[in-house]
């Protein structure tokens, strides 16, 4: 399966579609990407990779920022009329999960109700600045009002997982950042980190999406 890029409009410029389709989808994950990086990052380009063959469609959101060469991301509201418009050009006849890492966590996690999610992911999702506990973001997760799954590393300065409500679904990246980088002598390697985040995803939109749509 290869990658289809597609261009959409949105009120602050051109966003692209990057679609890792299923043959036969159960559900679509849309995803956007965070600040200090793109699409291609390693958590959202392996659940590209990977998801698909296990019946998930995942299409990534190229913010309009990221598309024109900028180097620093649009303001949030920005991100969020891109986002909805990015999703407006989706059609997914499946359930649809929205999620994203870091910003595009926070995103989705605020327009999620507008886009009519089933369900929300955060991978890596920044709960505060480094070292500014105070400064929280939590009303954004609490203001999500689906099932939610959180995947967070364990050394992540935006918020470690024990920071996290327990009333979220939460897997645990060892020795993972802000990046789900582990260190080389750390308790699992890189691609064991990345397949934990791969296999937690899958194993909660089967449960919490796919087995709840069935139970209906």
């Amino acid at each position: 399966m290869s990658t289809q890029v597609s261009s959409v409009e949105t009120p602050h410029g051109e966003a692209r579609l990057h679609r890792d389709r299923s043959h036969h989808p159960i559900a679509t994950l849309l995803l956007g990407h965070g600040a200090g990086g793109g699409v291609d990052s390693a958590d959202l380009a392996a659940l590209a990779a990977e998801l698909p063959r296990q019946g998930i469609s995942v299409v990534r959101v190229e913010q309009p920022w990221r598309v024109a060469g900028k180097k620093v991301a649009a303001r949030p509201e920005v991100l969020d009329r891109c986002f909805v418009a990015a999703a407006g050009a989706l059609r997914a006849r499946t359930p649809l999960v929205v999620g994203g890492r870091s910003a595009g966590a926070r995103s989705a996690a605020r327009t999620a109700h507008e886009l009519g999610a089933t369900a929300y992911l955060a991978l890596a999702f920044p709960l505060h600045p480094p070292g500014r506990p105070e400064k929280s973001r939590l009303a954004e997760l609490e203001g999500v009002d689906v099932p939610a799954l959180v995947v967070q590393g364990e050394r992540d300065t935006f918020g470690t997982p024990e920071e996290f409500p327990e009333r979220f679904d939460m897997t645990v990246v060892p020795g993972g950042d802000h990046g789900f980088k582990v260190p080389k002598s750390g308790p699992v390697s890189q691609e064991e980190a990345l397949a934990i985040v791969v296999e937690a995803t899958l194993e909660w939109v089967v449960r919490e999406v796919v087995g709840n749509r069935t139970a209906g």
